[in-house]
């Protein structure tokens, strides 16, 4: 099935990783279809909904949360801290505290991330660099 590889972060820390095709980020509601099936995600329960190159990623790299200095700069340098203590940095165009989710793009030039869809509530602090 077509569509863009996702990796669902939940505030409970579950984790779903497969492919959907009906994502927005005005809906409360997305699919993520698996190997096992479908499943409902609701907003309100992410951590994140992260956009992903690929979904087995690479386990030996290590994750940074540094600028690649050759790397343009594209909107504002951002850091996240999620309720659970893990730190995001990246760059956003749409962050606004009173918005309910905003899209990261990691500083990491090889993160297998290629943007984040963060929910707020799952936040403790968002800092601008």
């Amino acid at each position: 099935m077509a569509g863009n590889r996702v990796v669902a972060r939940f505030k409970d820390g579950r984790l779903v990783k497969g492919t959907t095709t009906d994502f927005t980020p005005l809906r409360d509601q997305l699919h993520i279809h698996t190997d096992s099936g479908v499943v409902a995600v609701r907003r309100e329960e992410l951590k994140a909904l992260f956009f992903v190159k690929d979904l087995a990623g690479d386990p030996r790299h290590a994750k940074s949360n540094l600028f690649a200095p050759e790397r343009p700069v594209i909107g504002r340098k951002i850091a996240v801290e999620f309720t659970d203590g893990e730190i995001l940095v990246g760059t956003t165009q749409g962050y606004r505290p009173e918005r309910e989710a905003f899209f990261v793009v990691p500083a990491d030039p090889e993160s297998n991330a290629e943007r984040c869809f963060v929910v707020a509530s799952a936040t403790r602090q968002v800092k601008t660099r």
